[in-house]
């Protein structure tokens, strides 16, 4: 090759390689705009109002964390909503939802019921829903750490006494499941003291919401013996639904619609329960307690005649055990 090319195409390249750097200085230092990925802030010319959080159904009890402060467009604050700086948020717990709101709708003062005005109770139960009130002290009712807005179980303690020799039956028995807590000793908030720490206050009464029927029992079973509280874990909703969906108790939609999934779960939630109740007796627990009821003298096997027993001759043969309340009888087989 030619000597007068080669340094040519050296000079050449060297050329290109200086004008490649002096376009890369050129641009890398130029002041061309950078695009900004951040979208502009949209700022709200107007006053802090209380909204809601989240969907609050009719009677629902108000807690601190149901409601925050979120500015809003001046033009659009009404005079029933939650200012800053003229409402206490701290006033608002313990009250009742009256009309159902959606989450992040503002809160008005004609939808919030307080303590002591008139229809709160009523604004606090559900549809077809009553109050009962029953009695506890510090040992039934869970020594204090039961408030309002939790959910708890009732258990029946009684002695049965039969019509035998000997102690009465010792028994204990859940005769009511998943019952919300309205009050207690007519609160119905957490009371809290200055640092805003919940205090744990012993009650006399506590009032519940239930069903008409499970009313009248609450009622029939404060006659027969001690009622105590049993405090529910808030894990216990996803076991009672998977109950109920295997018990058949709960329609589960087809339709893959999160709204109405949503709505069986709430139901599932908030229903009592008065069935599948369980019971243990004094023997279950101690082996010197009873395990049934003492039968009348005369109506066991070769017991004495009497009270409409038969004897041990009239038992010789097979015989079919009857209860009738707190009789028992023994009565043979083919006999009337």
């Amino acid at each position: 090759m030619d000597v007068k090319k080669i340094v040519l195409l050296i000079g050449a390249l060297m050329l290109a390689g200086v004008s490649a750097f002096m376009a890369k200085t050129m641009f890398g230092t130029s002041g061309t705009p950078q695009a900004s990925a951040t979208a502009p802030q949209l700022v709200i010319d107007g006053p802090e109002i209380l909204v809601a959080t989240k969907a609050l159904p009719i009677g629902t009890i108000i807690d601190p964390g149901a409601f925050r402060y979120q500015p809003w467009p001046k033009d659009l604050v009404k005079d029933v909503y939650y200012i800053k700086g003229e409402a206490e948020p701290a006033a608002l717990a313990g009250t009742v939802v009256r009309n159902p709101v959606t989450a992040g709708q503002p809160l008005t003062k004609g939808t919030l019921v307080k303590p002591g005005d008139r229809g709160f109770l009523a604004a606090a139960l559900g549809p077809g829903m009553r109050a009962v009130t029953v009695p506890v002290s510090a040992q039934t009712g869970v020594a204090g750490f039961v408030f309002p807005g939790d959910r708890i179980d009732l258990v029946l303690t009684q002695d049965v006494p039969g019509g035998g020799d000997g102690p009465p039956l010792k028994v204990a028995e859940t005769i009511v499941r998943n019952l919300r807590v309205l009050a207690t000793d007519q609160r119905t908030d957490h009371k809290a003291d200055e640092q805003g720490n919940t205090q744990v206050v012993t009650f006399s009464t506590v009032t519940i919401e239930a069903t008409p029927k499970i009313a009248e029992k609450i009622a029939v079973a404060q006659g027969m013996g001690s009622i105590s509280l049993s405090l529910r874990s808030i894990a216990d909703n996803t076991q009672e639904l998977e109950r109920a969906i295997a018990a058949g108790e709960v329609n589960v939609p087809d339709t893959k619609d999160p709204s109405a999934e949503k709505a069986m779960l709430l139901a599932v939630a908030s229903r009592p329960q008065d069935t599948n109740t369980t019971f243990t007796v004094g023997g279950d627990v101690s082996r010197y307690q009873r395990r049934s009821v003492p039968a009348k003298p005369g109506n066991g096997p070769g017991g004495a005649g009497g009270g409409g027993g038969g004897s041990s001759a009239q038992l010789a043969g097979p015989s079919v055990r009857i209860a009738r309340g707190n009789t028992v009888e023994f009565v043979p087989v083919g006999g009337k």
